[in-house]
């Protein structure tokens, strides 16, 4: 039986635009579904169904019909504020926060059109590549509800994959797009660092973090990053090239082009860590690499020159990002203790351990850049792993909490230290079911180029088609 949400983001807009649906009749059919579904999802933690009646009513007279998201609905990342809304953070100090404005990249999708049902759930301030809180329901993949959807925008994946939402943002320092995208079959873009001006990185530590759009299909991603990016100005140097509304968006539907690839199963925590590609991580790989030259794309072995001081380097920032945690004294026992630790270490390092690790980074990133430039995009593995089982990682032992966050997700952490754009594309599924991606990381500015690529695939594969149970 036909219901809405099988309808994709754009077809969706399509939909609003004729007259065929309301925004308050869109908007009713996903509250209805967060409330029959998500008890067993976890993928919200604030569901503001009452406000997002009402901003649905209202978009016909205060936001024109044009808008590039009129109607549609989304849901807020529990680590970006919007005023009114309870905002935890992920964590038990912030239990009882309610801002009092909102977030750049929320008053942007609001402008944008969109209408938002609540907060997705999201691990401790963002900081694990998993979503498995104390003050959450963990995240649970929505193809086998024994497995976890990833992090840190986990809840975000988990409510696009069981069609709760059309499409969502989540933000992105070390994979956590990327990582849940690929865990529960999604398509999931990191942008350019400096290309979406309400997160543009450039004042966060190390450039890392980054928001960008989680949607079911490649054109649905585009659209999403399309409103994100807006009307917005930063400076020209980091937005190469300026886009005019809707232009990734096209690149998405055009599909357009035969690129130069490097395929790479080589990643920079291979010094430090024990890097083991899983046979149905190579499997998805492989399997992309075939599509690919049927395509008629040049493909090549690529290597990364290796590192020994990338991993230091990296846990460094990692670190110190969250040594600003506004956590003192008996505040401090509010915090998990991989969050606990990792505050400590970063309070403890010196400015001159701090600065190397940042100026070495820096050489790294031009290094990549380098090495990647004779390409177009480089094509690894999304995870080295299936989807990990809830409960897997160990919260009391934060060093090899760490270690399994790496040995899981090698192949995302660098994309962020270099600002280069990456997308992950979920090609196939394992013998069980379960959803396995590749990752394509573009050059500087590069959206265009991964978006034509994935579309090219997605034409081919058609993995829309596939849905976990809920759907």
């Amino acid at each position: 039986m036909f219901e809405l949400h099988h309808l994709t983001a754009h077809e969706q807009w399509q939909w609003l635009q004729r007259g065929d649906i309301s925004p308050a009749e869109l908007t009713e059919h996903y509250l209805h579904r967060i409330h029959k579904l998500d008890r067993e999802l976890g993928a919200f933690v604030t569901v503001t169904a009452e406000s997002a009646r009402g901003r649905a009513i209202a978009l016909e007279r205060t936001v024109p019909r044009s808008a590039p998201l009129w109607g549609l609905p989304f849901a807020d990342k529990d680590l970006n504020a919007r005023a009114g809304v309870p905002t935890k953070y992920g964590s038990r100090l912030m239990a009882d926060f309610v801002p009092e404005a909102s977030d750049e990249l929320t008053t942007t999708l609001d402008a944008a059109g969109g209408v938002s049902l609540g907060k997705t759930n999201a691990p401790e301030f963002g900081l694990a590549s998993y979503t498995e809180s104390l003050v959450a329901a963990p995240a649970r993949n929505p193809y086998d509800l024994s497995l976890g959807a990833g992090g840190s925008s986990g809840g975000a994946a988990v409510a696009v994959a069981a069609g709760l939402v059309p499409f969502a943002p989540g933000s992105d320092g070390g994979g956590s797009i990327r990582i849940p995208a690929a865990a529960t079959g999604l398509v999931g873009l990191k942008p350019s660092r400096g290309l979406v001006p309400s997160g543009t990185a450039l004042d966060k530590l190390g450039g890392l973090p980054v928001p960008g759009p989680i949607a079911r299909t490649v054109a649905d991603a585009a659209m999403l990053l399309d409103a994100m990016i807006g009307d917005g100005e930063v400076p020209f140097s980091v937005r190469a090239p300026r886009w005019d509304g809707g232009a990734l968006l096209n690149a998405a539907v055009r599909a357009e082009g035969r690129y130069q690839l490097g395929v790479m199963t080589t990643s920079p925590w291979d010094d430090a860590y024990d890097i083991t590609v899983s046979p149905e991580a190579s499997a998805a790989l492989n399997f992309a690499v075939a599509q690919l030259d049927v395509l008629g794309h040049g493909l090549e072995d690529l290597a990364l020159l290796p590192d020994p001081n990338y991993a230091l380097n990296f846990r460094t920032i990692w670190q110190a990002g969250a040594a600003s945690i506004p956590a003192e004294g008996d505040d401090l026992q509010l915090l998990e203790p991989l969050t606990r630790w990792l505050v400590a270490q970063g309070r403890s390092m010196s400015a001159r351990q701090l600065g190397e690790a940042l100026g070495a980074l820096a050489v790294y990133e031009r290094s990549v850049i380098g090495q990647f430039a004779h390409v177009d995009a480089v094509l690894t593995p999304a995870l080295a792993l299936p989807p990990r089982p809830v409960g897997w990682y160990d919260n009391q032992n934060p060093e090899r909490n760490f270690a399994q966050q790496v040995q899981y997700t090698p192949f995302t952490s660098f994309v962020n230290v270099t600002g280069l754009p990456a997308i992950t594309l979920p090609v196939s599924q394992t013998d069980d079911g379960v959803p396995m991606g590749v990752q394509l990381i573009g050059r500087p500015g590069g959206e265009a180029v991964l978006l034509s690529l994935g579309a090219q695939l997605e034409q081919r594969l058609r993995w829309e088609r596939r849905h976990p149970p809920q759907w």
